[in-house]
C-alpha cells in the first residue's frame, strides 16, 4: 500500500504524471472518484493543438506533448492521426491575420503554409468555397478521439506500466506522505500530486482559491456518422478562432476581426463562441464550442448557444449531414493569468491545475517536466514557468 507516487485525479493531467513517474521506474497509484474518466479529458475535440500555443515555452511544451501522444498511442493501441489543421478565412481581415501570423516569429516551430481556395479543396471536402479567401494549413496538429484514447491509455498504464488504479475512490484528506479515502482507507507515498481539474473545491480549496481559478463551461455536439469514405481531413477552424488563441494575439490586424464580430454578432462574444470541427473515430464530427465562466454557468445547456455554433459552422463548411447525434457540456478550471500552476501545498504534495482548454495539448509534456524536476527539489527552476 506504499508507493513512490500517488496521483489524485484520473484525467489527462493525472495520467501524464503517472506515466512519467512509471517511466522512471517509480511505483504509482492513481485515484479517481468516478468509475472511469468522465470529466474534461473526454469532453473535448481531441485536438493536440500546438498552433494555438504562443511561441516560446508553451509552444515547446505542445510540440513535446505531440511526441508523447504519438508514443502513448503506439504503446496503448489507440489512433493518433497527424491530420494537421486548417484555419479558413472567409473575410479579408481574417486572411490578413493569417498572413501576418505566417510571416512572423509567432509561427516558430510549426510546419505551416498559406493555401489558396484551390489547395484547400484538395485538403478537405468540407470547406465552403463561397467567399473563401484562403487558409492557413498546419501539418503539426494531431487528432485523437478522447473517450477512446483516455480509456486505452489508462488500460495500458495499468497493464503495461504496472500503475495501480483505484476508481470509485474518493480521497477526502491528503497530508504529507498519505491519502485517506471517504471510507477511511489509507495509502502512503513518498510524493503526491493533486490533479482534480474542475473539481478543485474538494481538496485544498483555500489554496486553489488563492490562485483565483475560473470555472469554464463549454457546449459541444457530435454529428451522426458521415457517409462511408467521407473524411474531414485536417481539423477545421474559422476566423472566430483567431480571437480565442494567444498565438495570434500580436497580429496587428486581429483588432479588425474582433471589432467586426463585436459589432455584427455580439452574442458570439457574450457566450465566448468560436467554432471548430474534428472527426471522431466513428466518422461523426465533433463540433463546438462556447465559454461561459463562473456565475454565468448554469446546470442546463442553452439551445441558443448550440444554434449559434451550428450557424457559424454552416457559414464556413459544407458537410453531408448536420444531424446531431449527441450534445454535452464540459467543465474545466482555467488560471486567469498563467498557462497553469504548480503549488506545493504540503511538503512533497503538489497541486497541478488550471490548464483551461489546453490540457490535452500541454499536460503530457508539463507532467514530464514536473516529474523530472521534483526529485531534485528544483521545481521552481526546472518546471517551465506557467
Amino acid at each position: 500500500m506504499h508507493y513512490d507516487l500517488i496521483v489524485v485525479g484520473g484525467g489527462i493531467v493525472g495520467l501524464g504524471h503517472a506515466w512519467a513517474a512509471a517511466k522512471q521506474g517509480q511505483t504509482v497509484a492513481v485515484f479517481d472518484t468516478s468509475p472511469k474518466a468522465e470529466g474534461a479529458s473526454i469532453r473535448n475535440f481531441g485536438m493536440i493543438w500546438p498552433i494555438g500555443q504562443p511561441a516560446g515555452t508553451q509552444r515547446k511544451l505542445a510540440l513535446r506533448s505531440r511526441e508523447l501522444w504519438q508514443e502513448l498511442g503506439a504503446a496503448a493501441g489507440f489512433a493518433v492521426d497527424p491530420c494537421g489543421s486548417l484555419h479558413l478565412a472567409h473575410h479579408d481581415d481574417e486572411w490578413a491575420v493569417l498572413g501576418e501570423f505566417a510571416e512572423s516569429s509567432a509561427a516558430d516551430g510549426l510546419d505551416i503554409e498559406l493555401v489558396s481556395p484551390e489547395q484547400i479543396a484538395k485538403l478537405t471536402p468540407a470547406a465552403n468555397p463561397s467567399g473563401l479567401k484562403g487558409g492557413l494549413y498546419s501539418r503539426t496538429e494531431l487528432r485523437v478521439t478522447p473517450p477512446t484514447a483516455i480509456c486505452a491509455a489508462a488500460a495500458y498504464l495499468a497493464d503495461g506500466q504496472n500503475i495501480t488504479f483505484h476508481y470509485d475512490t474518493a480521497i477526502t484528506q491528503v497530508d504529507t506522505g498519505r491519502v485517506i479515502s471517504s471510507s477511511g482507507s489509507t495509502w502512503t507515498a513518498e510524493r503526491i500530486v493533486i490533479a482534480t481539474g474542475a473539481y478543485f473545491q474538494h481538496l485544498f480549496p483555500t489554496e486553489h482559491a488563492a490562485e483565483k481559478l475560473r470555472l469554464c463551461k463549454l457546449q459541444m455536439m457530435l454529428t451522426g456518422s458521415q457517409p462511408p469514405g467521407w473524411k474531414l481531413g485536417p481539423h477545421i477552424a474559422s476566423g472566430l478562432t483567431l480571437r480565442h488563441y494567444l498565438s495570434f494575439r500580436h497580429c496587428p490586424t486581429l483588432a479588425a476581426v474582433k471589432e467586426r464580430f463585436a459589432k455584427d454578432a455580439p452574442l458570439l462574444d457574450e457566450y465566448g463562441i468560436h467554432v471548430m470541427a474534428s472527426q471522431a473515430d466513428n466518422g461523426g464530427l465533433i463540433l463546438g464550442d462556447s465559454h461561459e465562466y463562473d456565475d454565468d454557468i448554469e446546470p442546463t445547456d442553452k439551445a441558443e448557444i448550440d444554434d449559434l455554433i451550428l450557424q457559424e459552422l454552416q457559414k464556413i463548411m459544407n458537410v453531408p449531414t448536420w444531424n446531431i447525434a449527441k450534445r454535452w457540456h464540459g467543465l474545466y478550471a482555467k488560471h486567469p493569468a498563467q498557462m497553469c500552476f504548480v503549488r506545493e501545498v504540503r511538503p512533497d504534495v503538489l497541486v497541478v491545475n488550471g490548464f483551461g482548454g489546453n490540457g490535452m495539448t500541454l499536460s503530457l509534456a508539463f507532467a514530464e517536466s514536473v516529474i523530472h524536476a521534483w526529485p531534485n527539489s528544483a521545481l521552481s527552476e526546472a518546471v517551465p514557468q506557467a
